[in-house]
């Protein structure tokens, strides 16, 4: 590589790096995405104190750590090169003293994380590993304070990952590939911190001739070379021949992941607007639903599990989905089961309920003693029983002395809620307030010697107030959330 080619590369970097400096604002300790095109430089660098690198030693992480090194050094941030030691490699060990060698060289803060990589039956072990990875990353970037977490993906990578999805059938936001910047708070185990990939725009062929030229150090991983791994059998049988006929075809890729990123933004502002007018709560409302194509159905219901952090459904599991939502009665007790999550309708509304709930359903009744705490955790039933003062309600002094228990309900319990309502089966109290079936199933009770003395959704038996005069105590449930 010539001076000119190499200071181009090094220009390129620094100007990415920038723009994404210019997205990044830290406040306090949370970091969010932001435009601040019209901040000056010093407001940019001052925005982001300390940047860390997802060091593995290998070609594409050593030219970053090298780039990053001289752009730090010359701006006063503090920077960071986390280093993962999977044990999966024989050479492993020789990787992490490699990392820890260069790093003390050029003056960089190293950290190193031995990890057991978990969950290798259900995804695979490529997948395993990258998730055990990214969850480390994210734990060391929170031990440091580092607000932004910089990986080394390049052009060819962005093609191989949009290839990869085009081939399994992806739609518009797998096509997209990878943003510049993003927030991956399941990934990184944090909602304050972000990732981001300053080289996207630079190929692979150039990071090797930066390295070549520049005499930057660094190993090979003899896993990049087993092409029973789909992402290897791309790079070395697939993409070559595509060289061969579609020259530069990386970049072209790259551009169109570019516009498929800019289509899911239109999406999401859609689902956006649409969610607001179809929102009733925390659940959706079929009739308005209903005035929508099936399109923006589609649309509209993947922004709400996004939101609510729940994976990507298949189309045809939204088409199946859809089918059985506006195809039922109206007083069907409807559910369709998903890997996170159960979709439920209940009247003219629809509900997103956690698997985690199953486990709810199944706590056994748990005793204690009320010794004036204001909340008390209960995991099992996941939540939490909170103990108000109020005008009305129970004795504080009486309450202290019993023995309490929370369960869920096993049948022909009775509550009277008011001096002037009568008492009257917990069945009918749900069926009042329009409880869906299966929340009264989660929803538990408080009782003291057997006697009900609280429901969770429906509230507290009067029969056990006090009229003696001061303070009383009332009681509240707080689920969860998820």
């Amino acid at each position: 590589m010539s001076n000119r080619q190499a200071a181009s590369l090094i220009d390129a970097f620094e100007c990415a790096l920038g723009e994404i400096q210019t997205r990044v604002c830290v406040s306090g300790e949370r970091a969010n995405v932001r435009d601040v095109s019209h901040s000056s430089d010093e407001a940019k660098i001052a925005g982001v104190p300390a940047i860390a690198i997802a060091y593995s030693g290998g070609l594409d992480s050593s030219v970053l750590l090298a780039l990053m090194q001289r752009y730090a050094a010359r701006r006063a941030i503090r920077l960071f090169a986390f280093h993962i030691h999977h044990g999966i490699s024989p050479n492993a060990d020789l990787w992490l003293a490699h990392c820890q060698r260069e790093c003390e060289r050029l003056g960089i803060a190293f950290e190193a994380r031995r990890i057991a990589i978990t969950g290798r039956e259900q995804s695979g072990l490529e997948e395993a590993a990258r998730i055990s990875r990214y969850a480390a990353l994210g734990e060391l970037c929170r031990v440091h304070n580092v607000p932004l977490l910089l990986t080394a993906h390049h052009q060819d990578d962005q093609a191989e990952t949009v290839l990869l999805q085009l081939l399994r059938g992806s739609g518009v936001a797998g096509l997209a590939g990878m943003e510049e910047v993003n927030a991956a708070p399941d990934l990184l185990g944090s909602a304050d911190l972000l990732m981001a990939r300053p080289l996207l725009a630079a190929s692979r062929a150039e990071l090797e001739s930066y390295a070549a030229s520049e005499g930057v150090a660094y190993v090979e991983d003899e896993s990049n070379a087993d092409t029973r791994y789909a992402r290897n059998a791309l790079r070395h049988r697939v993409m070559p021949a595509l060289a061969e006929f579609f020259p530069g075809f990386p970049g072209r890729i790259a551009r169109a992941a570019q516009h498929a990123q800019s289509a899911q933004r239109l999406l999401n502002e859609l689902a956006a607007q649409d969610l607001d007018r179809c929102v009733h709560g925390e659940c959706l409302d079929i009739p308005r639903l209903r005035q929508l194509s099936e399109d923006r159905i589609d649309n509209v219901l993947r922004h709400w599990f996004a939101l609510r952090d729940v994976r990507m459904p298949a189309t045809s599991w939204l088409a199946e989905l859809r089918l059985q939502l506006f195809g039922a009665r109206a007083d069907a007790q409807l559910c369709v089961t998903h890997m996170d999550c159960h979709v439920r309708r209940h009247r003219d509304r629809i509900f997103l309920v956690p698997r985690r709930d199953d486990d709810a359903r199944q706590a056994l009744p748990a005793t204690f003693r009320w010794n004036g705490e204001a909340c008390i955790a209960f995991a099992e039933f996941h939540g939490h029983l909170c103990f108000e003062e109020a005008d009305e309600g129970i004795d504080p002094n009486w309450l202290r002395q019993q023995n309490l228990m929370l369960r869920h309900r096993s049948g022909g319990e009775r509550l009277k809620p008011a001096l002037n309502r009568s008492t009257r089966s917990l069945k009918q109290h749900y069926q009042a307030l329009d409880i869906p079936s299966w929340q009264r199933e989660q929803l538990p009770l408080l009782t003291a010697g057997g006697d009900l003395l609280f429901a969770a959704g429906i509230g507290m038996d009067c029969l056990h107030f006090s009229m003696a005069p001061g303070p009383k105590i009332r009681f509240h449930w707080q689920s969860d959330k998820v």
